[in-house]
Formats: structure tokens, C-alpha cells, sequence
């Protein structure tokens, strides 16, 4: 499935409105975000959308982070260190400047309730529309092993996590609006079938910049390219000098033929609020040796108030758990609540 030049046009001018509306009342709209916890989180996650969430609830509107454990497994055979990258997810939100006495952030596991309402959802979708999405058809392409039905429902899931809390406001990359769009289509022919429940829940389109990992692939833990918000700065610094560049001393920025130096300058303009071409001109014919201590001093600069905070917070053993452990309860009560109307209108109360 993908998205239409015109499609996404109007989906662009709608965002734009509700960029507008939040603004204006942001006690009308709630944030259903959240992420995988395969790994610890790196600079593209905190680029890419922690730092959207701080703008959301900064604003003044209601945010549910969900650390999705359950589909861990929807493309691998374990869940790993799932417990400790849930923890360390939880100190990076909270150092990065969410809320964590306002924003409900809970796991996938811990919430049943929310779990299942993937029953009645999975009746509103055929198999045709499932391997439609663009990260099923992905995951199938890339695989040399059948899809595993939690793979081939993770969409269904999907709207499973976001409308249990009756989510309207959802921040997307262009690349999410088909997996946003199912969960619409799931809402609206619930409340066709069966009676209104569930909002509709909107695009956010976010401006994510792209943040290749250090090496110029996708920013990845498997790659060994990704700089993780919990590094020190000597771990920085040893993880980019061992960076590749070339040994042309001119920098420029040229993502296909230098990717390696390229890389570098992306990661130091968005800590530094620069552009490649202006660092890549300061820099002149510094080599690879200027670059990596640019990027170095910029990431480490960047970081260090937000490393600072981090060490704070991990010095409570209790710190993460007993927030996850109260986002949680939160979770549990309104998905409870959910499932009660959802059993009322389909008359399955006894």
C-alpha cells in the first residue's frame, strides 16, 4: 500500500491544521507513541521522535508511551534483554525531558485487556489487507522463513495499542500513514458494525530528519553503528574514531560516494543546529581526523546535561520500574474500561 502524491498532499494540509488545533487546546487530543524495546535507544531515536514528545507534552497534551515487548518477538525468536531495555528506555524518556509524573508509559505484556481486543479486531480485517502493509510485505521480502502470525497481525496489533486508550492524535513519518491507516479503518468499521467507540485517531506528520548510523547504513544496534543515548563520552569518542572515512582530506558531504564522512557530519549538524555543507566547508581540508573530533565534541556536548540527568535517575534502583509499574496500572484501567464498552456493543455481556 502506499500513499498517493494527492493523498498525501491533503494529509499534509490536515497535519498542518491539527498542528494548529493542538496548539490551541491540547486537552482535546491524546498521543499514542511508543517504539520496540529490541535495544537501547540512540541518537535516532531521540531525534526522531523523543524530542517530539517532549514538544507534545510540553504543549499540554495527555501522552501514552507503550514499550511494545510484545512485538519483540513478531520478527525473532526472544524477547533477549527485554526487562533492561525497557529500564533504560525509561531513564533515557525521562532524562530527555518527559514528564514521566504526567505521561502513562507502560509495556504491551502487562496490559491484557488491551491484548484482547486484537480478537474482535482481527475480524474486521481480511488477509488481503494485511499483507498489503508495507512492513508485512517488508519483513516477508527480507525473510527466508514463513511470516509468523503475530508478523503477518502486527498492524492489527497496532491498532490494538493505540485505540484501547481511545488515542486521536498519532505523530507519523510519511513511511507509518499506511499503518495509521489501518487502525482507522479498524475504528471505523467497529463503530459501523457494532456501534461508536473508538475516535478515528489523526495524523501528525513530523519532520524526522534523516539519521543514517555512523557508518552511513541505517542507524542500527546489529550494525554496531549507533550511538546510544546511555554511552559515555569516552564510549562516544572510541565508537566514531573507529569510524570509517576515505583518505581524501577534502570534507565534503556526498552521501552515496563518502557515506562514512557524511554520516559524521549529519550526526554533528543536528547536535549542533548546523548543516552538512556549512561543517563540511568550516572543516575544508581538516580530514578525517577534524571530522571525527567535530562530531565527537558536538555529540558529547550535546549529551552531556542529558547523561548527567541519566545517572541521577539510574542511581534509584526503583526509579524505572516503579514508573512502568504505575504507567501499567493506568494502562490496565483504561483498557478495562475499553473492553467493558467493547463487550457492551457487541452484546457479549453475561
Amino acid at each position: 500500500m502506499t500513499i498517493p502524491s494527492d493523498s498525501f498532499a491533503a494529509t499534509r494540509e490536515r497535519s498542518d491544521e491539527l498542528a494548529a488545533e493542538v496548539a490551541a487546546h491540547p486537552d482535546r487530543f491524546r498521543v499514542l507513541t511508543g517504539e520496540r524495546p529490541t535495544g537501547r535507544l540512540h541518537l535516532g531515536h531521540y531525534f526522531g521522535t523523543i524530542l517530539e514528545r517532549v514538544r507534545l507534552q510540553g504543549l499540554g497534551v495527555d501522552l501514552w508511551v507503550i514499550l511494545a515487548d510484545y512485538q519483540v518477538i513478531t520478527d525473532r525468536d526472544t524477547l533477549g534483554q527485554v526487562r533492561e531495555n525497557v529500564v533504560n528506555a525509561v531513564l533515557d524518556y525521562a532524562a530527555a525531558g518527559i514528564d514521566t509524573g504526567r505521561a502513562t508509559v507502560f509495556t504491551h505484556s502487562a496490559v491484557p485487556a488491551l491484548n484482547q481486543l486484537m480478537l474482535p479486531f482481527l475480524s474486521l480485517v481480511t488477509e488481503a489487507e494485511l499483507h498489503r502493509n508495507p512492513t508485512v510485505k517488508a519483513e516477508l521480502a527480507a525473510s527466508e522463513r514463513a511470516l509468523s502470525g503475530l508478523m503477518l497481525t502486527y498492524p492489527v496489533h497496532q491498532a490494538a495499542d493505540i485505540l484501547f486508550c481511545k488515542g486521536n492524535l498519532v505523530p507519523v513519518g510519511k513511511d507509518q500513514l499506511p499503518h495509521l491507516e489501518v487502525t482507522r479503518v479498524i475504528a471505523r468499521r467497529f463503530n459501523e458494525r457494532f456501534g461508536r467507540v473508538f475516535p478515528e485517531p489523526q495524523a501528525l506528520l513530523t519532520a524526522t530528519p534523516g539519521i543514517p548510523g555512523l557508518d552511513g547504513r541505517k542507524m542500527s544496534k546489529s550494525y554496531g553503528n549507533a550511538i546510544s543515548l546511555s554511552m559515555t563520552a569516552d564510549e562516544t569518542a572510541a565508537l566514531i574514531r573507529r569510524t570509517p572515512t576515505d583518505g581524501d582530506r577534502r570534507i565534503t558531504f556526498d552521501p552515496d560516494a563518502r557515506p562514512g564522512v557524511s554520516a559524521l557530519l549529519t550526526t554533528a549538524a543536528l547536535c549542533l543546529g548546523s548543516d552538512e555543507a556549512t561543517l563540511a566547508d568550516k572543516l575544508g581540508d581538516g580530514g578525517g581526523s577534524a571530522l571525527k573530533k567535530l562530531a565527537t565534541d558536538a555529540v558529547n556536548d550535546f549529551f552531556a546535561d542529558h547523561r548527567a540527568r541519566r545517572a541521577e535517575l539510574a542511581a534509584d534502583p526503583d526509579f524505572a520500574i516503579g514508573l512502568v509499574r504505575e504507567g501499567n496500572r493506568h494502562a490496565n484501567e483504561i483498557a478495562e474500561r475499553t473492553l467493558d464498552e467493547v463487550r457492551s456493543a457487541m452484546g457479549t455481556v453475561y
